[in-house]
């Protein structure tokens, strides 16, 4: 093999080949033994680094621990105290409890450590070999305790511990009933297909109802659908000697029942239904609050303004609740239309004290409530106060809890916001006028009629949990049961007691004849009144008639008496408790398209007579004697002339406690279920058990596609009321969706365009 060419050799000839390479060849060294060491250098900085951080730690340990006799005791005591059974068995626990040999770590630091893994290790084998902390001597015949003292408190510490801390129990009872078997699951028979038709049917009767298909056929359907599983579930109960939740009452309650524990014994558990919003009121608080949102305020004095008004200052009677009444609040203009007397108002808190200045010198007692306004704008067609924008926003999320809604179909036709029932935990609605019969007297009477029909069913099924209707003169409307809540100004009991006081003195109390009072439109039964009067003109020869009123239709309605020639006296409206009516024995009212006429009530009170239709409106008078009801033309002639020749009688205790709002007050609240929601924490503490049977809650475990349903409901009315068009083809006011810039003022609200933007629904 050639050897290398010599350096020298290549630095005599430094501009050949040979030459160049030898010199890249030397820098590549020169640069490599230069990284090198560099990499040395910085290894041993790491290194000294690393050493005195080794140092500085040690300088921070602290010094070792002086040793106490004590520990030492304490580990010969621990070989002393050990059970022995036998010497193998011996020599293995002193061999176990023998402390571990020190380290190299452990002689420099100069320190004696007790090796506790190694004791708890020890104590662990020990319990293996014996069988626990208990040994046996002998034939093992006899057990005898010898706990090893440190234990012995340990378990008694834990004892102490155990019954002194509440937590622990609740801990060991939870986890009790998490490892307890679901023997009642097991016992519950799977529902069958004809169950699921049934509750099927039950759950789509409303839906069925908008298309014509009656609720007592749909109830047949779901009787009979129920029927046969109904008599298999009673047969297999009787043969296995179990009781059965399935009883002889109403069908439908144990359809729910029944399916109620089929979800149960799944483990099943509904927390809300598909629209559902839960951030609502919280119950649990110590009162409970309800708005009551009507749409009329005074001085109109209409039903719609003084029931509501009553209704809440007898609820807040009570100590347990809250009550705020919600009135419309009008502009300048539109009171100038609707007040009386050319009454207006420059400010809401103006009208608030003119309310409760009227409201309490007419009960007797401070009435403790509030009185909030919402904007309003009045219809002059529809002659009545329409709101403007969401009502149910000026009541805070925190008081949202009781909601009773005075006319709720009025209140929701054009009600675009959020939906009743998702902001309040329970929803009430008191129907007060008979639409239906005020629209069937209008241009194209019967289809508008029929229109409105469904749509009040369908704003009120979204927005309302209970309907209580005054009479059956209302329309069926879905929950709603058949109740008069209404009483009677407590003024006018006073003025019947007075009168009934004269009578027991020997004086004469009635000294004028027959009148009517009420509102002077046709709808308000002045038709029916001229009619009857015209038509029996003869046969009450010299019969005289004392009308009060004020209203639209005026003019009309004296035109017509004049051109039949009718006895009729019309003078201005005024209160019915006026002194100048106190004298008046007959009071007439041939309406029928009232829902509960207030004044007839109020005449009953004062202890007069009442010549009234034997109509469902005047179904709650007809147990009072004074109260008169006829049938036929021929018939009304002759309650007049009963009325006329012969006095009233006295109205028994009972009778006027019937007439008051602090009965009304009662009816209320049980036939709105409000007794029952009011006292919700009484019910859950007595629904645990009932004669050894479980109760199961229908409303908690049931999902309810009803609910589904009128979440769907309310929904598409919400964006159907969104559009404006839409709401002017149906009536709406313009401008009605939202509040206007004057009510904003009026109202101290946030400006229209900052509370609705324009790229907002």
């Amino acid at each position: 093999m050639a050897s290398p060419p010599q350096p020298s050799a290549m630095a005599t000839h430094p501009k050949t080949p040979t030459t160049t390479t030898a010199t890249t060849t030397t820098s590549s060294v020169s640069a490599f033994s230069l990284l090198s060491n560099a990499w040395r250098h910085d290894i041993q900085l790491m290194r000294d680094r690393a050493t005195s951080f080794r140092n500085l730690a040690i300088s921070f340990d602290p010094p070792p621990p002086p040793q106490n006799p004590a520990d030492m005791d304490f580990v010969r005591n621990l070989r002393l105290r050990l059970p022995a059974t036998s010497e193998g068995s011996g020599a293995r626990r002193i061999k176990k409890w023998r402390l571990p040999p020190p380290t190299a770590t452990a002689m420099c630091s100069s320190r004696i450590r007790i090796g506790l893994v190694n004791i708890k290790d020890a104590i662990v084998a020990e319990v293996e070999d014996t069988d626990g902390i208990w040994g046996f001597e002998g034939d093992n015949s006899k057990r005898e305790e010898k706990d090893w003292e440190p234990i012995q408190k340990l378990k008694t510490k834990f004892k102490e511990f155990e019954k002194n801390n509440e937590f622990v129990e609740k801990f060991k009872s939870s986890l009790k009933l998490i490892n307890k078997e679901p023997e009642e699951s097991k016992e519950v028979p799977p529902l069958d297909v004809p169950e699921l038709l049934a509750y099927f049917v039950k759950q789509s009767s409303p839906f069925l109802d908008q298309l014509g298909v009656r609720r007592d056929f749909c109830d047949k359907i779901v009787e009979s659908l129920y029927s046969k599983s109904k008599n298999q579930l009673v047969l297999r109960s009787l043969s296995s000697g179990e009781s059965s939740i399935i009883g002889n009452g109403n069908v439908n309650d144990e359809l729910d029942l029944r399916i109620a524990s089929v979800l149960q014994s799944t483990g099943h558990r509904y927390n809300g239904e598909l629209w559902t919003d839960h951030t609502k009121h919280d119950p649990s608080e110590n009162k409970r609050h309800l708005a009551i949102v009507t749409t009329a305020s005074l001085p109109w004095m209409t039903g719609t303004s003084v029931n509501p008004l009553f209704r809440a200052a007898y609820l807040s009677k009570s100590s347990n609740q809250k009550i705020t009444l919600m009135v419309p609040w009008l502009c300048t203009s539109d009171q100038q239309l609707v007040y009386p007397d050319n009454i207006t108002f420059s400010s809401p808190e103006q009208q608030e004290v003119y309310i409760h200045n009227w409201l309490e010198e007419r009960i007797g007692f401070k009435a403790d409530f509030k009185i909030c306004f919402y904007p309003g704008k009045f219809s002059k067609e529809r002659r009545s106060i329409i709101p403007a924008g969401d009502t149910s926003q000026f009541i805070p999320s925190r008081d949202a809890d009781i909601a009773i809604l005075e006319e709720p179909e009025h209140l929701n036709w054009y009600h675009h916001g959020r939906r009743w029932t998702d902001k309040f935990n329970h929803v009430v609605g008191v129907v007060h006028t008979n639409y239906l019969e005020y629209i069937k007297r209008e241009k194209n009477g019967p289809l508008q009629a029929f229109l409105v029909k469904h749509i009040n069913n369908l704003v009120t099924r979204a927005h309302c949990h209970k309907v209580l209707r005054l009479s059956a003169a209302t329309q069926d409307l879905p929950r709603s049961v058949i109740c008069n809540v209404h009483g009677v100004n407590p003024k006018f009991l006073k003025i019947g007691e007075k009168i009934a006081a004269n009578k027991e003195l020997g004086q004469k109390a009635f000294t004028k004849g027959a009148y009517f009072l009420g509102k002077m439109v046709w709808a308000k039964g002045y038709k029916e009144l001229i009619d009857l009067l015209a038509k029996h003109k003869s046969d009450l020869d010299g019969f005289k008639l004392d009308v009060f009123g004020n209203g639209e239709d005026a003019n009309e309605v004296q035109s017509m008496a004049k051109r039949f020639d009718l006895n009729i006296n019309f003078q201005k409206g005024r209160d019915h408790a006026d002194d100048s009516l106190h004298g008046y024995k007959v009071f007439i009212n041939p309406s029928v398209s009232d829902v509960l006429c207030t004044a007839t009530a109020e005449a009953l009170a004062m202890g007069k007579f009442v010549v009234c239709a034997d109509h469902p409106s005047n179904e709650f008078f007809r147990t009072f004697p004074n109260c008169l009801t006829y049938k036929t033309p021929e018939d009304f002639v002759a309650k007049v002339k009963e009325a006329l020749e012969n006095e009233p009688q006295l109205l028994s205790p009972e009778q006027r406690y019937q007439l008051s709002w602090d009965a009304a007050t009662q009816r209320f609240l049980e036939y709105s279920e409000l007794d029952r929601v009011l006292n919700t924490q009484d019910d859950t503490a007595n629904s645990k058990t009932h004669k050894g049977q479980k109760r199961i809650s229908k409303s908690v475990s049931m999902p309810n596609l009803t609910e589904m349903v009128d979440g769907g409901i309310a929904f598409a009315h919400y964006c159907f009321n969104g559009s404006e068009f839409l709401r002017l083809c149906t009536g709406a006011l313009p401008g009605t969706r939202n509040y206007d810039k004057q009510q904003a003022q009026d109202l101290h609200l946030l400006p229209p365009q900052v509370q609705n933007p324009i790229y907002g629904w």
